[in-house]
């Protein structure tokens, strides 16, 4: 594991009794960058960001985050900022109560009031827990991963439940900090936050790393898409092989996508035809998800 290496996960097998949930999983995450691991229901990813962040001990394989094993809490835990889907805070404690104990217990230190003020949850500090909104509770789950600004931050479904201001306002955080140097591996089924916002993302499905790469990398894999409505008199001088897509236009899928548009156009131009509706692009990380879990 060298400096540039945050965590670094080496043929990673879990099992849970006969069940193999994970097999034979490497990846790695590099340091300042936001790694988004993606994943069909079932595909291990909970797994292995339990062991990952050193709740659960691997079968098989090594794990090392900020070169410790994660199961090294005394080590590890000052160093991490964990946002999970749901934290179970005591329902009965107030807000600036419950970042007040939860910031003790990681071992970092911080001022409760300011990461109150960054999350927006100076207003309910006395609030109980169990008087906060869903929004609410989410918000002070991303309070106590950020608490004391830890080098390296996992996020776990962090914008479930949050209006578009507070996912905005959330984003702006995890920019900053990414700025100051954190490392930030994210989980979400908000693919569009993965495709806008991740530097590299691995995919996994039924228990292996599919793919793995920048959103660029993996949207490569498939063909791109100019989709058009066409006269019926004009397509049988088409200049590209195209396909119905059953809404009334037709779709042609490229690996050349500039190439072949610039075809289109110019044919168009030469026999006075009009595309209607025309629409070109590389495909989505969606299809690329859609593909994976086809396989």
């Amino acid at each position: 594991m060298n400096s540039s290496t945050v965590i670094d996960v080496d043929r990673l097998t879990i099992d849970y009794g006969t069940f193999r949930a994970v097999e034979d999983l490497s990846l790695e995450v590099r340091r300042g960058e936001l790694y988004a691991l993606l994943g069909t229901n079932g595909a291990g990813k909970t797994s292995t960001l339990e062991v990952i962040e050193g709740h659960r001990a691997p079968t098989s394989g090594t794990v090392r985050i900020l070169g410790e094993d994660p199961r090294h809490r005394k080590a590890v835990r000052p160093r991490t900022g964990i946002m999970l889907q749901e934290s179970g805070f005591a329902a009965d404690l107030g807000v600036l109560e419950t970042l007040s104990l939860i910031g003790s217990l990681t071992g970092r230190e911080d001022r409760p009031e300011r990461v109150l003020d960054l999350v927006g949850l100076t207003a309910k500090a006395a609030t109980r827990v169990a008087a906060l909104s869903g929004g609410e509770k989410r918000r002070l789950d991303f309070a106590t991963a950020v608490y004391g600004s830890p080098e390296l931050i996992f996020l776990d479904e962090p914008t479930t439940g949050l209006d578009i201001q507070s996912r905005d306002d959330l984003w702006s955080t995890v920019d900053r900090l990414r700025e100051d140097g954190a490392t930030i591996v994210l989980t979400t089924h908000y693919l569009e936050e993965a495709q806008q916002r991740a530097d590299r993302i691995g995919l996994m499905h039924e228990g292996t790393l599919r793919m793995q790469g920048t959103v660029g990398e993996l949207t490569a894999t498939l063909p791109g898409t100019i989709t058009f409505g066409l006269d019926d008199a004009a397509l049988a001088h088409l200049p590209l092989e195209s396909s119905a897509t059953g809404a009334g236009t037709r779709v042609i899928r490229t690996q050349a996508l500039q190439q072949d548009l610039r075809t289109l156009l110019n044919w168009a131009e030469t026999h006075g035809t009009v595309l209607h509706e025309l629409a070109a692009g590389p495909t989505r990380l969606d299809d690329v998800f859609r593909a994976v879990s086809r396989d």
